[in-house]
This record gives C-alpha cells, sequence and structure tokens, in this order.
C-alpha cells in the first residue's frame, strides 16, 4: 500500500521537524547546527518480514524492485511534507546554494531516473523551486536492532541473520522462532520436535532439512545470501537516501581479497557507506548441549561440514544442569547496535 507509506512517511516528517525544535541540545553549537540545516533521520525496519509475506525470496527480482519503490516512495513522500512545510514555515537557514536550490535531488545526483512511474517528480521538484525545502536531510536508514526487537520485526532493511535464535536482555533469555517460517511449517503440518531440534543443529537454517525448495529460498538467512546481492539492493535504494544507510556485511570466512573485492564493488555502485559493521561467524560452531545427542548425530551427518557437532564431548556433558552452562556466558549483552 504505497499510498499508506507515502501519509505514514508525510506524518513521521512533520513530527522528526517538530523535534529539532522541542529537543535539549547539550551544546550551543549543536543546536546552531540542528536550527540552520535541520536534517531529519527518517529509516526503516522489518523489510525482510515484507518480503517474506509477500512471498518474495531476498534475491528476487521482485524483491529488488520493491525495494527500490519503497524508499522511492519515502524520499518523495519527505520531500512532499518538507516543502509544504517550507511553504509556512520557510526554508532552512542554509538552502541556498544547496542542490535541491538548483532542482537536483538525490537521484538526479547519482544520474538516476525513478523507474516506477507512480509519483509526480516534475510537479514536485517546481513546488520545491518555488517554496524550497524545510530540511537538508530527510532518509537515513539506521540500525534498528532494539525497536525492532521490541516491534517484532526484522532489524532494518537486512536479511534474516537466523531463523531460530536465543536474544539475551537484562531480564533474561527468550527463544526467537521467525514467525513467518514458523506459520509456514505449522500451516504444512511440518512443525515437530524433531525439526526444531535440527533447526537449532543447523544453526537456525533451513537448507539443510527436508523442507520444500520454495521455503528454502525464502528463508535463506544472510549467511546464505550472496553480499554482493545486499550490496546491489544498497545501491538501488541509495538514489533516495539523501544521508546514508547503516549497510552490514556478513562474511563466514572473512579475508583481505574478499573485503576488498566488496569494499571497490560498493564504491563503484556509489555507495556513501560500503560497510558498517562487518559481522563475521566462528568456523566451528558451539557444541549445543539442550539438543538430543541422536537428533544431532543426524543433522550433524547430514550436513557436516557445516554443522561441526562434537557428539562425544555432548555425551558427556549432557546431564550438566543448564543453569551451569549458562553461568560461564556474559550476563548482558549490547543490543543497542546488535554487537
Amino acid at each position: 500500500d504505497f499510498e499508506e507509506l507515502r501519509r505514514v512517511t508525510s506524518v513521521a516528517t512533520r513530527n522528526l521537524n517538530k523535534v529539532i525544535d522541542k529537543n535539549y541540545y547539550p551544546i550551543v553549537e549543536a543546536r546552531n547546527s540542528n536550527m540552520r540545516h535541520r536534517p531529519v533521520g527518517l529509516g526503516v525496519q522489518g523489510l525482510a518480514d515484507a518480503f517474506m509475506m509477500l512471498r518474495m525470496p531476498f534475491e528476487s527480482e521482485d524483491a529488488r524492485r520493491l525495494n527500490e519503490d519503497i524508499f522511492e516512495t519515502i524520499y518523495f513522500a519527505a520531500c512532499e511534507a518538507s516543502c509544504e512545510m517550507a511553504c509556512s514555515l520557510g526554508a532552512y537557514d542554509t538552502y541556498a546554494g544547496s542542490p535541491a536550490s538548483a532542482g537536483k535531488l538525490q537521484f538526479d545526483l547519482w544520474g538516476r531516473t525513478p523507474k516506477s512511474g507512480r509519483w509526480d517528480w516534475a510537479a514536485l521538484k517546481q513546488r520545491i523551486a518555488q517554496h524550497g525545502l524545510r530540511n537538508s536531510l530527510l532518509v537515513a536508514p539506521m540500525p534498528t536492532a532494539s525497536t525492532a526487537q521490541i516491534l517484532g520485526n526484522n532489524e532494518s532493511f537486512e536479511p534474516y541473520t537466523q531463523n531460530l535464535y536465543v536474544r539475551r536482555v537484562l531480564s533474561g533469555e527468550f527463544v526467537q522462532v521467525n514467525k513467518h517460517l514458523l506459520r509456514d511449517l505449522i500451516d504444512r503440518g511440518l512443525w515437530t520436535e524433531e525439526l526444531r531440534m535440527q533447526l537449532i543443529a543447523h544453526n537456525g537454517s533451513v537448507q539443510n532439512l527436508e523442507l520444500p525448495s520454495e521455503l528454502k529460498e525464502l528463508y535463506k538467512t544472510v549467511w546464505e545470501i550472496k553480499q554482493r546481492t545486499v550490496l546491489d539492493m544498497a545501491a538501488d535504494r541509495g538514489a533516495y537516501i539523501d544521508q546514508s544507510q547503516s549497510l552490514n556485511i556478513h562474511m563466514t570466512d572473512a579475508t583481505t581479497a574478499k573485503l576488498s573485492s566488496m569494499h571497490f564493488h560498493g564504491w563503484q555502485l556509489g555507495l556513501k557507506t560500503g560497510m558498517y559493521y562487518l559481522r563475521t561467524k566462528a568456523a566451528v560452531d558451539a557444541i549445543k548441549f539442550t539438543v538430543e545427542v541422536e537428533k544431532v548425530r543426524q543433522a550433524a551427518q547430514s550436513n557436516s561440514q557445516e554443522t561441526d557437532v562434537k557428539l562425544s564431548s555432548v555425551e558427556n556433558v549432557e546431564k550438566r544442569s543448564i543453569e551451569q552452562l549458562k553461568s560461564a556466558e556474559p550476563k548482558y549483552s549490547c543490543v543497542g547496535c546488535s554487537a
């Protein structure tokens, strides 16, 4: 519903603009800068959830097209709302000399033309030329680890890291299961205790489980998605992001050569942020103490290279209490930036 997205974005833009005036500033320089330039930062969360609900694999052309359409709509609505505020409140102080004052919006600076044909950019540019913009910057997709967790969405525009994992917060530990996958498995009569154990043993991946191919494609984790695709999709929406985006790269075996290749590809695409965080994964998995030994053995045999389960160690320690095992783990973890 792009019209609803336009409406919500307009409301959010106006509210963020009011925050600039009502906010507390620790130093006068910060206040002066905000009052002169009036930047706001609109972001997203749950993009991967939207793809799953619409049955679009993350790497599909449909998902790539929707990704661009969503951010075109957000940018259009934000510019439209900012222009409407400028009509009554005036343009921001440093508007003169900006690209927008010369009739150039973000996609013009990228040398791109909006593809959807959904919005009247020409008419909006005419209104901006007449009234200006109230805000210098509008869109900045940021990490949303904490708020996404609270609202039950996946973080930001990222793919799912795992389909099953344990989230540690101050109040305790919570098992998180991809709700879309769980619903599909229940509807098909596939959700069993054995499948749950295998899912744990495979670190939340469904690629080596006995499931329909369409589910395997739809529920790929970020470790199973080509990072080049992640960069390409970032560039597709980048033409409608006037600040930048917190783009994370996930690599199982990160090397200097791989990172250099990724950096140069992102640079060639025109990305402002080629890598916000590099997420890596240990080559050897931790032992799953809570998984039944026989079921771990079956899962390990079906995927001996991916899941390194030391069965003899499991048998030796399976009678130890979970409380003793947890005591060796840190009590707190940072959910502010997913670290």
